[in-house]
């Protein structure tokens, strides 16, 4: 198979040449929290790691870790059948302070189509399950949330598809579903799934909504993450800050993605 010019720009690669000692360098010691609301982006893969272990205890940690103050989470309820959750929610929120987005009709599940939003100390005044089109039972889950710091934030969870044309499909909707609903700052996170970057990318259909895409992160396969799948985007200039992985041993073994995060500012940007 032969690279192509998209697949893997300069950046990507700088990331990787860099990791090790960046890594060494950064989680010595415990690293300070910066001010701010933060959010953050999590497949747990089921709660199955790298190491193919079946461990849900390892997954909150990785969770209480992260120290996010929104997080959405993908594949955290079983596939099929009713969808049981995996997560022991109640000791999450007793010892991280998230609580999940209420979902309607899910009697065992935590979340829709396996993706929750978790968040601490704040309303929510609204939620959606948007069933996403295309092959593969897809959703994605629309909350509007006004935050303990101030300000109203529409969040949208999704998981694309493992294929292409689904992925386009997915895309078209949820631009559909912002510019009817444009006038909230809106946060778009989670595993979507597209490897590819530039022009052959199913996500350039969001710049309509959003306006140029931030700079991919790698964060899949966690072990040496090549491939940016994991994203949080905004409609806004300015309110988010650059987005990150949060790479750590704990993280890196948790799962097959690694989390990924970011700083929020709801302060409008003078000009």
């Amino acid at each position: 198979m032969h690279a192509r010019k998209d697949s893997l720009p300069a950046s990507i690669l700088a990331s990787i040449r860099s990791r090790k000692k960046r890594l060494d360098a950064a989680y010595t010691e415990a690293r300070p929290r910066s001010a701010g609301t933060l959010i953050a982006s999590y497949n747990v893969h089921k709660c199955i790691g790298t190491d193919r272990r079946f461990d849900p205890e390892r997954t909150s940690r990785v969770i209480h870790e992260i120290g996010a103050d929104v997080i959405a989470l993908q594949e955290a309820d079983t596939r099929f059948g009713e969808r049981t959750g995996i997560l022991d929610l109640g000791r999450l929120e007793r010892e991280t302070g998230l609580i999940a987005v209420p979902v309607a009709g899910m009697a065992k599940a935590h979340g829709w189509h396996g993706n929750v939003v978790l968040f601490k100390k704040g309303l929510v005044h609204d939620v959606h399950q948007v069933k996403l089109p295309g092959l593969e039972p897809r959703g994605a889950l629309v909350a509007e949330i006004e935050l303990e710091k101030g300000g109203v934030l529409r969040i949208i969870a999704a998981h694309f598809g493992l294929l292409r044309h689904s992925r386009a499909q997915q895309a078209r909707m949820l631009v559909e579903l912002i510019n009817d609903r444009h006038e909230m700052p809106t946060i778009l996170l989670g595993d979507l799934n597209e490897w590819r970057l530039g022009d052959r990318s199913s996500l350039n259909t969001f710049q309509s909504a959003f306006g140029p895409l931030p700079p991919a992160v790698p964060s899949f396969p966690a072990g040496l993450p090549l491939l940016a799948l994991d994203r949080i985007i905004a409609n806004r200039k300015g309110i988010i800050s650059q987005v990150e992985a949060h790479d750590t041993p704990l993280a890196r073994i948790a799962s097959d993605h690694l989390p990924i995060k970011a700083l929020i500012d709801l302060e409008p940007v003078p000009g």
